[in-house]
């Protein structure tokens, strides 16, 4: 997938120094999580992103030039036990997980328009809780997983009504099963 990159990041790219960082926005059923791998908070595209500092990991994104699904793992951890409740009554499965990676200045201002290298779906969320901390994984799949899904779907009046209950164009259908056609006289 090819990514439009400014040349303001490029430049930071090839900088002598470089001081990069992901961001992770995650859509759970009670309102959107948006952290990055830093300290205060952030803005991208008029979205504040919290201090993940610390607590937040993210796996390795892989692409390559085959059509398949890769998949992420974003992992959360040193969280109290009191989130680790509100974790497992939110919904989250099939919901947005969004990786961006960036560039901060020399300033720690953050470079314009950070490169969205993941989007996909959240899939499984495991918890692991000692007593005292507890760390959260959430592992994604790229929205290219959607195509390994059956879609039970028929040519049936019954079933164009689903989408357009007004159409009449496939009400005939059953009767031409057994139809015979007499072609070419």
């Amino acid at each position: 997938m090819t990514r439009t990159v400014t040349t303001a990041v490029n430049n930071e790219f090839t900088a002598a120094t470089l001081s990069p960082f992901f961001a992770v926005e995650m859509d759970f059923s009670d309102g959107m999580v948006r952290l990055w791998t830093g300290y205060g908070s952030i803005t991208i595209d008029s979205n504040t992103f919290l201090a993940g500092g610390d607590i937040l990991s993210v796996s390795s994104v892989s692409e390559n030039s085959e059509v398949q699904a890769n998949g992420v793992t974003v992992v959360l951890s040193g969280l109290s036990t009191s989130l680790v409740a509100s974790a497992l009554t939110t919904a989250y499965q099939g919901r947005d997980l969004n990786v961006y990676v960036g560039v901060l200045n020399t300033s720690g201002a953050v470079i314009s328009d950070p490169i969205k290298v993941f989007a996909g779906k959240m899939d499984v969320m495991t918890v692991d809780d000692d007593g005292a901390t507890a760390q959260i994984s959430i592992t994604a799949e790229s929205k290219l997983i959607d195509l390994e899904r059956s879609r039970a779907r028929r040519y049936t009046s019954e079933d164009q009504k689903i989408d357009f209950p007004n159409d009449k164009g496939l009400e005939f259908i059953t009767g031409l099963q057994d139809k015979t056609i007499v072609w070419g006289r």
